[in-house]
């Protein structure tokens, strides 16, 4: 598997910002990490082996960024609305630094697909949905698309607008609406089991049913957890079956 790390000083966050690649040919899944973790998390999880057989195939190139969640929801140190400010930096960093690496490692009509779990899945749901013109899809595993359920009850329009769950409702712009519903990657999975809630898929699932969005929803049974064994499987699945 071919295997490539790449670092610049992105202007939008202000700091270094490294990026894993793997492989050399296919759709591009962008990997968003979970909580608080690194670039490098999928692979030390062995989710990039799991994938191995896709990557090796040509049938995707997986990328895979830092996560800086750190530095706005999960600091307690921060000024809850400096953690806004912080999360719109990072929504720039991937439509306009990251998507265009992909683009230049890829070409520029390659689908590009964000992909995460957790706290990531929220982050890969969020970014589709406010740039389908530049991304073509989602596959969002054992999420919540409420923000609020890490801002300790702040509240302010940043949050709404990267709060999936309160701003679909209110999407009336038919241009991003069909954009997004020209989609046909919106794959919504989540275990059962232990730390999964599958009533919040479940919630989301049914905003987006309202505003005419279809996507897959797939509520895995109650021995799957909140864990890397369920996502080393769950995506692999995905992969296979839905595209």
């Amino acid at each position: 598997m071919q295997r490539e790390i790449t670092s610049w000083y992105s202007p939008s966050l202000n700091k270094e910002m490294p990026i894993a690649t793997y492989g050399s040919f296919g759709f591009a899944l962008l990997l968003i990490p979970t909580a608080a973790a690194d670039y490098l998390e999928y692979e030390r999880f062995q989710l990039i082996d799991a994938l191995a057989p896709f990557i090796d195939s040509g049938k995707v190139k997986v990328f895979s960024i830092d996560s800086i969640n750190k530095e706005s929801w999960l600091n307690n140190e921060m000024l809850p609305e400096h953690k806004a400010i912080r999360q719109n930096d990072f929504n720039n960093y991937v439509f306009n630094e990251v998507v265009p690496f992909i683009r230049n490692n890829t070409s520029s009509d390659t689908f590009i697909f964000t992909c995460g779990a957790s706290f990531g899945a929220l982050h890969a749901m969020n970014l589709f949905l406010k740039r389908p013109d530049l991304i073509n899809g989602t596959i969002s595993m054992s999420g919540v698309y409420d923000l609020t359920e890490y801002t300790k009850g702040f509240w302010d329009d940043q949050v709404y607008y990267n709060s999936p769950i309160h701003y679909i409702p209110n999407l009336t712009d038919e241009w991003y609406l069909n954009k997004i519903k020209s989609s046909h990657h919106i794959h919504i999975y989540t275990g059962s089991g232990s730390f999964e809630d599958p009533e919040a898929n479940r919630r989301f699932s049914q905003v987006l049913w309202n505003k005419g969005i279809w996507h897959d929803l797939d509520i895995w049974g109650p021995d799957v957890n909140h864990d890397w064994p369920t996502w080393r499987s769950m995506l692999p699945y995905i992969l296979h079956n839905k595209f």
